[in-house]
């Protein structure tokens, strides 16, 4: 994994337009983009992946990881490898039916009743697929599609690698429609998986009404497995947002985690038979390091 050269840095500012952009922000000044690449946050991450012996992984584009500092929405400072790499990932991008779920609400053509909030709660806190197919056809699903690619959201973007795609029911039906880049069923990339979640918590997603009952419902994860086991260790009192998936050797995370009043993003996917225990093992150290102290410029 080599991040000095001049390439891997224009990469990382391209993905923090991404993180940062809706409508017509898309692309700031890249002197500015830079500074949120943190190259200490990156060589610690590399350093954790190589003490992991995980680094053979990202070169075969088998791991896929974004983290980010989030305690100042203005300045974040971020890191990753393979972060707009298109993988499956399985039930991950549920978390794409509940942004056009809630989009629909706002817009007043769907009626957050009861029982849609039920399956809601259930998609996300406990992955239920057939809650989850009964939120998709209440949603549309060309209708779903279409606000992922909206220039409001784009958490779907053709120029930029892909994103967050549900192109199939979370049911033994077929794919209705995949996506057109990578031909996947359900997939995403960790940077448009980390959007959702920077979106919220900056209130660039939805009015603050939505958003908290959006975060309430990603939040006390019913699953204690992958990034939440690992965290759960040694933060048990953090606050944890999350959406994850697995299927077969396809193994997805996504964390937003509050401690002492700060906030900090992991999103890992995967492409191996220990992939789940790999985000296990790497949910701690992740964390530590982006809890620690900025000591450069």
């Amino acid at each position: 994994m080599k991040s000095g050269d001049f390439t891997y840095r224009l990469l990382s500012s391209v993905l923090l337009a991404l993180l940062l952009s809706t409508s017509s922000q898309a692309h700031e000044a890249l002197s500015q983009l830079e500074k949120a690449h943190d190259m200490e946050l990156q060589h610690g991450l590399e350093k954790i992946l190589e003490k992991h012996r995980l680094s053979s992984a990202v070169d075969n584009k088998k791991l896929a990881l974004f983290i980010a500092d989030l305690s100042d929405l203005e300045n974040p400072r971020l890191a990753h490898v393979n972060g707009n790499q298109m993988m499956y990932a399985a039930s991950l991008p549920k978390l794409a039916i509940l942004v056009a779920a809630f989009v629909k609400v706002d817009r007043q053509q769907l009626e957050l009743d009861e029982s849609l909030w039920k399956d809601m709660n259930r998609m996300i806190r406990y992955s239920d697929n057939a809650a989850a197919s009964r939120v998709l056809e209440r949603v549309g699903k060309e209708d779903l599609l279409s606000i992922l690619q909206e220039p409001e959201f784009m958490l779907y973007d053709r120029e930029h690698g892909g994103g967050l795609w549900v192109g199939k029911a979370y049911s033994k039906d077929l794919a209705y429609r995949r996506d057109p880049l990578a031909n996947l069923s359900h997939g995403a990339t960790a940077i448009q998986a980390a959007r959702v979640y920077y979106m919220l918590l900056s209130g660039k997603l939805l009015g603050p009404e939505l958003s908290n009952k959006m975060l309430e419902i990603l939040s006390r994860p019913g699953i204690n497995h992958k990034l939440v086991k690992g965290l759960r260790e040694k933060y048990p009192d953090a606050t944890i947002y999350r959406k994850s998936g697995s299927w077969r050797n396809y193994h997805s995370d996504s964390a937003m985690i509050e401690v002492d009043n700060h906030h900090y993003l992991i999103v890992g996917l995967v492409e191996h038979p220990d992939g789940s225990q790999w985000l296990t093992n790497l949910a701690v150290p992740i964390l530590d390091l982006l809890k620690k102290p900025k000591t450069t410029d």
